[in-house]
């Protein structure tokens, strides 16, 4: 509604995301100070349930509650699934039991699953006992799986047929419940009690004879993932198979729901910032967004790894100092210690940030572990020679001779081939430990590059200059 004309709010074709989000929750708090409750429902009628959760939680916490009633109910349930975890718990706080009971009564499971983890458990408790009894034993299910698996990200809303339905019989069933399931476009097949056999799309369905069992039409090789399956395992194969949806079997290989793509792009976000905050060096919350995070438990996480860097670094200080005698007759050495630990840093992050990738990609395995880090080693060596060109003459004319241009040559090869390998070997080291690569190899290459470039530098330096003195 366009507050001077009257006019029902049309979003221009190009304002969308963001700034449609921004101009609904300026529009929306407009109006529901000036209490134009009617035109607060023109408003939201053509704008998506996504925009609208935004638009929402962008208003003040007195306002979210009041428009969120304003929302007719069914529309009001899917814009409560696209809301902020922290927004979510706003609701439930300032709505009536009845209707925060019906919001998540309406669910569907894997949202309601996910909003169960971000509340308190005697919330938890308190709404699992007020479900349904299908609802209830369902989530509960679910929370019983562990956590970042296929079995807490799935939805048991997924059709099912059987291999002696004919396509007709088929396509009734279909048209009967999409109204609650996920999606139609895959439909499983399975046996008397549950087990999965073979998969159809939609389009099979609908091409086929009427008179056709679905015994004769499915593909009976269905890929697969099980409840317990890591879920970057479950995005890679979606996006390697380019399915919108993957069942999900249990051990027995009954079917028990299905993992779909959008759920999958979450995934993908998630562990994409996860790596993210842990080449940083930054211990990540799970789900906490950086922006709304208190400031003192974003200072708590940063400075863990700050220490370790801190003290491991000390190592350095005792390299120098054990060769404080070089440095004492040729002063000028000391300047190029920061640009020689600097590239030897920089190199090792390139390294470590491609065979980390390839390691979330699986592709690093089609070339081969040792073979990737022989490939990075000579890399390495490549970029020092490369950088021999700039940087040697350079060393040579500050250092008004030879010692400390050759110096630096000989440090700079050997510190970037070093770097490459350990940012290529470290990262793989640790994945085979069972540990996160990302989170572990950003604070041990830096400490290794600076510690060894350090050592390599002033002893080829006082290797030099020995000789030098004898001639």
């Amino acid at each position: 509604m366009n507050e001077a004309t009257g006019a029902p709010f049309e979003a221009p074709a190009l304002l969308k995301g963001q700034h449609l989000a921004d101009e609904v929750a300026d529009q929306l708090e407009s109006m529901l100070s000036a209490g134009n409750y009617d035109g607060v429902k023109s408003l939201l009628e053509p704008v998506q349930p996504v925009d609208i959760a935004e638009a929402i939680g962008r208003l003040p916490l007195i306002l979210q509650a009041l428009a969120f009633r304003l929302l007719a109910k069914n529309e009001a349930i899917e814009v409560y699934e696209y809301l902020d975890p922290g927004v979510q718990q706003s609701l439930l706080d300032r709505l009536r039991s009845g209707e925060v009971l019906e919001i998540v009564e309406q669910m569907s499971p894997d949202d309601r699953v996910r909003l169960f983890d971000e509340l308190p458990a005697k919330v938890v408790r308190r709404l699992l006992a007020e479900l349904s009894p299908e609802e209830r034993r369902v989530t509960a299910q679910m929370l019983g799986y562990q956590a970042e698996t296929a079995g807490r990200l799935m939805t048991n809303e997924c059709i099912d047929l059987k291999e002696f339905h004919s396509a007709a019989q088929a396509l009734t069933i279909v048209r009967r419940q999409a109204p609650f399931t996920e999606t139609i476009y895959s439909l499983y097949v399975t046996d008397r009690e549950r087990h999965l056999t073979g998969i159809l799309s939609l389009r099979d369905l609908v091409t086929a004879d009427p008179e056709a069992l679905i015994g004769d039409v499915m593909t009976k090789d269905v890929v697969n993932v099980r409840t317990d399956t890591d879920q970057e395992e479950v995005a890679r194969a979606i996006q390697r198979y380019d399915f919108l949806a993957l069942p999900v079997v249990d051990s027995e290989k009954r079917l028990v729901g299905i993992v779909t793509v959008d759920d999958v792009i979450d995934v993908i976000e998630q562990e994409a910032t996860r790596d993210l905050y842990a080449a940083g060096a930054v211990q990540a919350g799970d789900e906490d967004d950086y922006f709304q995070s208190n400031l003192f438990v974003v200072a708590r996480r940063r400075v863990v790894w700050l220490f370790v860097l801190v003290l491991a670094n000390g190592l350095t200080t005792k390299v120098i100092a054990m060769n404080d005698e070089v440095l004492k007759q040729v002063v000028l050495l000391a300047a190029f210690i920061p640009l020689l630990i600097g590239t030897g840093g920089n190199v090792g992050a390139q390294s470590s940030t491609v065979v980390i990738r390839g390691l979330s990609t699986q592709r690093i395995q089609n070339l081969g572990l040792l073979r990737a880090v022989i490939r990075e080693a000579i890399a390495g060596a490549l970029l020092g020679l490369l950088m021999l060109c700039f940087v040697v003459p350079f060393a040579w004319w500050q250092g008004q001779g030879p010692l400390v241009g050759a110096a630096v040559g000989i440090s700079l090869l050997a510190i970037t081939t070093l770097a490459a390998t350990a940012g290529a070997a470290l990262p793989l080291l640790f994945d085979r430990m069972g540990l996160d690569p990302a989170l572990m190899s950003a604070p041990f290459i830096t400490t290794a590059t600076d510690v060894a470039g350090v050592f390599i530098y002033l002893r080829t330096a006082s290797w030099l200059l020995h000789h030098i003195n004898t001639l």
